[in-house]
């Protein structure tokens, strides 16, 4: 196994192969793994862990997707939506606090039009200007309405495309097809966003070749941001009772996520912190470089639950950037408030 690909010019792509990511996959120990991408991560993107506001505006969702406790078949889910103004006003508090990449993320909801979606776009652009990034996440959309959010000033976008099977990934989205959700990715792209996608890991009927797939495909796709989230199973969905995966699975993968994509920003992600408590740092060992502290107001936030047992709903989200702070040390990272762009 050729594992001198891993330290080639830090400015190029590993150019690691399938068969090589595949031998990793099987064979190589997670101490090994860790440490591979852990030298990577310091080599692309130095020890800082750049933050992102994550303001979850609305819980109404029209889809039926297998995993996700906000589907909207969920009878039990307390909704709600956040409005303009009280979106704004979260983007101002986390603005002042220092953050300059805010992620607005809602279920697919027809309430919030284009034309809404514009209006608030605009909102925080005309109070952050260039100095911060607007990261939008939610669903697929056509490529003119794209158009009117990039126009609005939209930097990002954010879908994930869950599964790199086409069959699994029709299964757990309700005959939705992963060609309709990578044709999006692709818009997006040719409409100039930088864009974030990404992939469950752990999902029921997944095998081991499936997840060497989302590695590869996540690479294929050229991804500004890159996340992997375990798959945690919901108890008010069809999925309840299913197996639920460790979070070395997750930290394998990320790892081999960042070998694959050197210089793509990586998250450790809540549900990672959800599954284990040191779930998010056992990712950052691993190659993650992002953290997204979650600024809605606590008591809407506590009904976003697309997996139960979800962290740091009782807090703040300016409480959880101190937090933070206390939690990285330990690993020799320090936060950062940059922007972030896509390298």
């Amino acid at each position: 196994m050729p594992l001198s690909l891993i330290s080639n010019d830090k400015q190029k792509r590993s150019g690691i192969s399938r068969a090589e990511i595949a031998d990793l996959y099987y064979n190589c120990p997670t101490d090994e793994l860790i440490s591979i991408g852990q030298r990577i991560t310091v080599q692309n993107h130095g020890k800082s862990i750049l933050l992102r506001g994550l303001v979850e505006f609305s819980n109404y969702c029209d889809r039926s997707c297998l995993y996700c406790g906000i589907r909207k078949e969920n009878d039990y889910v307390k909704r709600y939506r956040l409005d303009k103004n009280q979106i704004l006003e979260i983007v101002k508090l986390g603005y002042e606090r220092g953050l300059r990449t805010f992620v607005l993320q809602g279920g697919e909801d027809s309430y919030f039009s284009t034309d809404y979606l514009c209006e608030i776009t605009k909102g925080v652009k005309d109070y952050t200007g260039d100095s911060a990034a607007l990261t939008l996440s939610c669903g697929i959309h056509s490529r003119s309405q794209y158009r009117e959010l990039a126009d609005a000033g939209a930097d990002r976008y954010l879908i994930r495309f869950e599964t790199a099977n086409p069959e699994l990934h029709s299964f757990i989205r309700q005959n939705i097809p992963l060609s309709k959700r990578l044709k999006a990715i692709e818009t997006l792209k040719e409409e100039g966003f930088q864009v974030g996608s990404g992939f469950m890991i752990g999902l029921p009927k997944e095998t081991d070749e499936d997840r060497i797939d989302n590695i590869m495909l996540a690479g294929e796709l050229e991804l500004g941001m890159a996340g992997i989230g375990p798959f945690i199973p919901h108890p008010d969905t069809p999925l309840a009772g299913s197996l639920q995966h460790p979070i070395e699975l997750s930290v394998r993968a990320t790892a081999l996520l960042r070998m694959v994509l050197p210089k793509t920003h990586i998250p450790a992600t809540t549900a990672a912190g959800t599954l284990d408590p040191q779930g998010r740092e056992m990712m950052i060992q691993a190659g993650a470089n992002v953290l997204m502290p979650n600024i809605t107001p606590t008591e809407a936030k506590k009904n976003y639950l697309l997996y139960p047992g979800k962290i740091c709903l009782d807090e703040s989200g300016i409480q959880c950037i101190g937090c933070l702070s206390i939690r990285v040390k330990p690993l020799d990272r320090e936060l950062s408030f940059a922007k972030g762009d896509t390298l």
